[in-house]
């Protein structure tokens, strides 16, 4: 069972950013493919980034491109979202999930593990 744990929301003038954390349990944290989603009050939760097995390939929503970043670090069993240039329209919930097998996906139904979510609100 893979655990995951986000950190780093919080409250943020439009503009401004913040790096969100996911650390993952286990010791094979390096063969999950990994992915960021939000989801706002009455809107479905929406794919924002993912990243593959290695740091080689990553993928954006159209919403995010140039101002999010998704990196991990295998080593510490982290993974993180830079988000630069918040506008309001960011404000959501975040979590990460882990798809234990194949190629990143933008489907939430192909993940298997999901942390609880950390909340971004960015003020006008």
């Amino acid at each position: 069972q893979v655990q995951l744990v986000e950190s780093g929301g919080g409250l943020v003038q439009a503009g401004g950013s913040l790096r969100l954390s996911c650390s993952a349990s286990g010791r094979t944290f390096s063969s999950y493919a990994m992915g960021w989603f939000r989801q706002a009050p009455g809107k479905e939760r929406e794919f924002v980034a993912g990243i593959s097995r290695s740091v080689s390939v990553t993928y954006y929503a159209d919403s995010v491109k140039g101002r999010f970043t998704i990196s991990r670090d295998n080593a510490k069993n982290t993974m993180y979202l830079q988000m630069n240039s918040l506008k309001p329209e960011d404000t959501a919930v975040y979590s990460c999930a882990a798809k234990l097998t194949g190629a990143i996906a933008r489907s939430q139904y192909e993940y298997n593990y999901w942390g609880q979510g950390t909340q971004v609100t960015v003020s006008s």
